[in-house]
């Protein structure tokens, strides 16, 4: 896999524009979004991380190994 670094920016609707000409077609892409000065809202963040698929394994069978039985209660 290669890594190529290009700067971009988003329109008021929030849509990427790629002012750069990929020198590439037909291909599928990874994109990284890295936002410079500005913070990102708290629902924002947790609705990109709930759909990361680095997590996507946490929903497979093997993985649901706890139940209510296991453990002790926490009363705070």
């Amino acid at each position: 896999m290669k890594a190529i670094e290009i700067k971009a920016k988003t329109d008021k609707n929030g849509n990427l524009l790629i002012s750069e000409k990929l020198h590439f077609s037909n291909k599928e892409v990874r994109v990284l979004i890295l936002v410079e000065d500005e913070d990102i809202d708290e629902k924002s963040w947790l609705k990109a991380l709930s759909k990361n698929p680095s997590f996507d394994f946490l929903s497979e069978p093997e993985e649901d190994i706890y139940t209510t039985k296991h453990g002790k209660p926490f009363h705070d």
